[in-house]
């Protein structure tokens, strides 16, 4: 049989020492762990983006924003913009009721909704950013991670080339472009690393600009008293005051 023949992944990776198969261990970790945050992402998002969708329609048609608060009672929020309106909510009913009992208390009515409206944004930054760090690294770090173990590849492949006196082209060759197999699987676990994280961070910065608009409309909301509204007044839509322009 031609040894040439023989060439290929299977023969590199037989050939190979300790540090290039964990080297290569490490890789396809990398992969698994990619692949795994693109399914689980891309699912929870499209969830969200469903529960999302059914709460802002439930809640611009409601008639104020007591039923608002009877149906994130009922049903508790799941989402980014029903946990918003659900702690606006809350924050505005404890200063009114109790007032300034404690030091994260302090300050105005607005004030403390504004501080409320302002932690959940950032929780949600943070939920929403979650393994976004994995995906950067993996995306940055995998070419370097092949091309190490190309470089460790063909550093073996020239001693046992030394090593046995056959210094032909055919000897020297096929062993390093064996080695070369480890800068296209670093190639490989990357480009879909940077794709998703692209993909993720835009699709994050729409929500939360999303987000920061829904949150200038509640606190508009409630800061005016809408929140103590007639039944059969409805709410006014789309309201973005000047006051609001701190709550980011």
């Amino acid at each position: 049989m031609d040894h040439s023949t023989t060439l290929g992944f299977g023969h590199f990776l037989s050939q190979t020492d300790t540090v290039g198969a964990g080297i290569f261990a490490i890789l396809v970790l990398m992969s698994a762990a990619t692949w795994y945050l693109i399914a689980m992402k891309s699912v929870q998002g499209l969830a969200m983006r469903g529960r999302t969708k059914r709460f802002l329609a439930a809640f611009w048609d409601s008639p104020s924003m007591e039923a608002v608060e009877r149906r994130l009672h009922d049903q508790h929020p799941d989402e980014p913009f029903s946990h918003l309106a659900y702690h606006a909510i809350v924050a505005a009913r404890h200063h009114a009721r109790h007032g300034v009992n404690r030091l994260n208390e302090a300050g105005t009515a607005a004030e403390f909704l504004t501080r409320s409206i302002r932690r959940v944004v950032d929780e949600e930054t943070a939920r929403l950013e979650r393994g976004l760090t994995l995906l950067g690294s993996v995306g940055s770090t995998a070419p370097f991670v092949g091309l190490f173990g190309t470089v460790w590849g063909v550093y073996h492949a020239l001693v046992n080339i030394g090593m046995s006196g056959q210094g032909t082209l055919d000897k020297v060759a096929g062993p390093v472009g064996e080695a070369l197999i480890m800068t296209g699987a670093g190639l490989a676990v990357a480009i879909p690393a940077v794709l998703a994280y692209n993909a993720f961070v835009r699709g994050n910065r729409v929500v939360l600009a999303q987000l920061d608009g829904f949150a200038h409309d509640v606190y508009a909301f409630l800061s005016t008293g809408a929140h103590y509204g007639s039944q059969d007044e409805p709410v006014p839509r789309r309201v973005a005051p000047q006051a609001v322009r701190t709550v980011a």
